[in-house]
């Protein structure tokens, strides 16, 4: 079985901390604030896509269902419409004359799917749909060289509270996926920050930075879940349909077999059943070994510490453009007790990765960032990032809306960086 190998946490002591200013960033752009809801509960949509219509700019929301747009001012407002996605919900397109710079609120309908509609045409073999979805990832799928432009976050939690905080633009130099060539990542804006003093002088840092997130993509990396032979290891089950931009949409659970000892992963698969094209995925690591599991990701820690995983779960989403499906984002968390022996309590932590493609054009020259440009697979963001600053920070490129509790630390760390100037004065 060939593991997510690159989601590594390392457990070092670290006693240090730093931070930095950057320089603003320009505003040759608009940006737009709301929130995307459903229609009957007003609950948020978490994940909900945004875009502009006839461009390959989108966001995402974030775990509250907030979004921050930022559309180029050389578009034209008047003409351009923007859509609004969410899985088992109605599409909307809205013309961006109506959006205010804040408070935007989008309410999505539930996409009911008749009885009758799942029954035709029903495929019968839940695994022989999943191993016909991966056999036409060439057709469905991107097959032009690609580069694309990314928000990539990682946190670090201890219980509810962020201890640890790095964002990143990055270049992702997408191969086709008919291609066995790896993707290539260059980073282009990066900013981090970490309260040591709140995790009990142990630091834990996340190896890998953007490619964790990038391997869940796992229409062009199947090996890192159903390598070569073991999606004979599962169990796959039809569960329910839904919709998608208003396609039907059948769920598979998939589950590793009984007999099977190591740890494999289980979840749903959401396939466009009449094109065999895999939309999303959302599924996690099998950690009833703990010890099998922890052996997976934790590569150093202090002597008289116990570290295991309690959750490892993983999203990927994909988008169409042009009858083409494509990586659109994909979040990886893992959740860790850390056990010291002399300590009464356990501490837990929580690490998040996300990343969301903002944009995208077709990498015509073919051109790859230089070797010593490229991200590398061991990266940790957080020792190549350099600190928090303003909120214009990031300029015209588009994130991921901060959750409260995160607005809440980078506010905090403002706080302390002019607390530090005027003390350097």
């Amino acid at each position: 079985m060939t593991s997510l190998v690159f989601l590594v946490a390392g457990i070092i002591f670290c006693p240090t901390h730093s931070w930095a200013f950057q320089e603003e960033g320009t505003n040759d752009f608009n940006q737009y604030r709301g929130e995307v809801v459903d229609e009957s509960t007003n609950k948020p949509l978490v994940f909900a896509t945004i875009s502009v219509e006839g461009t390959n700019i989108s966001t995402i929301t974030n775990t509250e269902g907030d979004f921050l747009l930022k559309v180029p001012k050389d578009i034209d407002i008047a003409a351009g419409n923007v859509i609004v996605s969410f899985l088992g919900y109605k599409s909307k397109t809205i013309p961006l004359l109506q959006f205010q710079p804040e408070g935007n609120t989008i309410a999505l309908l539930v996409s009911v799917t008749q009885l009758s509609e799942i029954n035709i045409n029903a495929p019968k073999d839940a695994k022989a749909l999943v191993k016909e979805t991966f056999a036409r990832k060439g057709e469905n799928y991107f097959n032009d060289l690609t580069l694309m432009t990314a928000f990539y976050r990682e946190t670090i939690k201890k219980r509810r509270r962020n201890v640890s905080l790095s964002e990143a633009v990055v270049s992702v130099y997408k191969t086709p996926y008919n291609s066995t060539r790896n993707d290539a990542l260059e980073l282009y804006k990066a900013r981090k920050s970490t309260d040591y003093s709140k995790l009990d002088t142990v630091a834990l840092k996340l190896q890998g930075g953007p490619f964790n997130t990038l391997y869940v993509d796992i229409m062009k990396y199947p090996e890192y879940i159903f390598a070569d032979g073991s999606i004979d290891d599962y169990t796959f089950s039809f569960d329910r349909s839904t919709r998608i931009n208003d396609r039907l949409i059948y769920v598979i659970k998939f589950n590793q077999l009984e007999t099977i000892m190591e740890p494999l992963y289980g979840g749903e698969l959401f396939i466009d059943v009449e094109n065999k094209t895999l939309t999303s995925a959302i599924y996690n690591l099998n950690i009833t070994d703990k010890d099998a599991a922890a052996r997976l990701f934790v590569r150093r820690k202090p002597v008289g510490v116990d570290v295991w995983p309690t959750e490892v779960a993983y999203r990927v989403d994909y988008r169409e453009k042009g009858g083409k499906w494509y990586y659109g984002y994909s979040s990886v968390m893992m959740e860790f007790k850390v056990d010291w022996a002399d300590k009464l309590f356990n501490s837990v932590y929580s690490m998040t990765a996300e990343m969301a493609i903002t944009d995208w054009e077709k990498n015509e020259t073919g051109q790859l960032p230089r070797n010593r440009e490229r991200v590398k697979k061991s990266i940790i963001l957080s020792d190549e990032a350099v600190g928090f600053s303003d909120p214009d920070f990031w300029g015209e490129y588009n994130i991921i809306e901060p959750e409260k509790s995160i607005e809440s630390a980078i506010r905090k760390i403002q706080r302390q960086l002019r607390r530090s100037q005027r003390n350097s004065k």
